[in-house]
């Protein structure tokens, strides 16, 4: 299998040292060979004030990872910067910018099984020219997607939750919202959890919008005129989908035994249970591209950038899980 392509994030943030403390634990943490691209100087640094004894090789071609990854971290390509840790720059979001466009390259060419892109600082990378709300988004213009194509799945050991809306204000969810849209949501969640993960009959639980799933109506009409119907069309194609539910109980240990992943209505509503059960395990996987990603499922986390305190197991997490689906898709492309 081709190496897993690794972008460098913003260079002044947590994604270099986490890069570099999970090469340090790739062994017992079974991952997957890796490159990055770019950053060579910025990984030496971000090692260095972890107290980790590594090295880094340059490389000028993917297919020369599997020789040096046993013994290196291997950076493809000489673009580098001068990073502060915790002080977020343009040359830094520029390396950024150029390490997300170019692993994302040597994907779709096929010279890498997947891609894991490392924190991004959003407001530095608008500044050089960045003009879409997350990488989610990025990556469905480049792999040729309409936005909405491109599902944002987060994923850790206790729960996997989609959530229909993402980057919008709460006021504006319930006027986002559609039949159409949680079908066509559902469709691709499905389908990744059958082709992705390796579950054969999916299971899709629907959160409600409103307290309670909307009590008859007493408190909103979105899951009467809305999520219910949008079930029903979904049941009817043959899919195994339960809905709308109460948020506030669909995610405690024993509902959770019931579904495979939760649809949620907005942001909030999927990542708060995610975060609190699966923080330091979290992972942002994009379902529906032609090409498989994964991100750690936290920021740039200036605030304690090059202090030695950032966990990198959301990082080994997404290794794991990219390496994990590149593998089965793979297999059964080879099938």
């Amino acid at each position: 299998m081709a190496p897993l392509a690794v972008s460098l994030g913003d260079p002044a943030g947590i994604g270099p040292e986490i890069i570099a403390e999970s090469w340090a634990r790739r062994q017992e943490s079974g991952i997957a060979p890796f490159f990055v691209v770019g950053g060579a100087s910025v990984l030496a640094g971000a090692a260095r004030r972890r107290g980790l004894a590594i090295e880094i090789e340059v490389i000028s071609d993917p297919a020369k990872t599997a020789v040096v990854f046993d013994r290196a971290i291997p950076v493809l390509g000489t673009e580098d910067v001068a990073a502060t840790p915790g002080k977020p720059d343009e040359p830094g979001a520029a390396l950024a910018l150029h390490s997300l466009a170019e692993a994302t390259r040597y994907c779709l060419l096929g010279a890498s099984a997947g891609l894991v892109t490392a924190p991004i600082g959003k407001a530095q990378l608008a500044r050089v020219g960045f003009e879409y709300p997350g990488q989610t988004e990025f990556l469905a213009e480049v792999c040729g997607l309409a936005p909405d194509e491109a599902v944002m799945m987060l994923a850790g050991p206790s729960l996997r939750a989609v959530p229909l809306t993402v980057h919008c204000a709460l006021a504006d969810v319930p006027g986002r919202l559609s039949q159409e849209l949680i079908t066509r949501r559902a469709r691709i969640v499905a389908a990744a959890l059958a082709h992705d993960f390796g579950i054969a009959d999916p299971r899709i639980a629907v959160c409600g919008l409103n307290p309670h799933a909307g009590e008859n109506g007493r408190f909103g009409d979105e899951e009467a005129r809305i999520i219910a119907p949008a079930i029903e069309t979904l049941l009817a194609e043959g899919f195994a989908v339960t809905g709308p539910h109460p948020a506030d109980a669909l995610f405690t240990p024993r509902a959770r035994q019931t579904y495979d992943a939760a649809l949620a209505m907005y942001h909030d509503q999927a990542l708060v249970p995610l975060k609190a059960l699966d923080f330091d395990e979290g992972v942002n996987v994009t379902l529906g591209l032609p090409i498989v990603r994964t991100s750690p499922d936290h920021g740039t986390a200036f605030d304690i950038a090059g202090r030695g305190l950032a966990e990198p197991g959301a990082m080994i997490a997404a290794l794991k899980m990219a390496g994990e689906i590149a593998a089965r898709r793979k297999h059964a492309h080879a099938g």
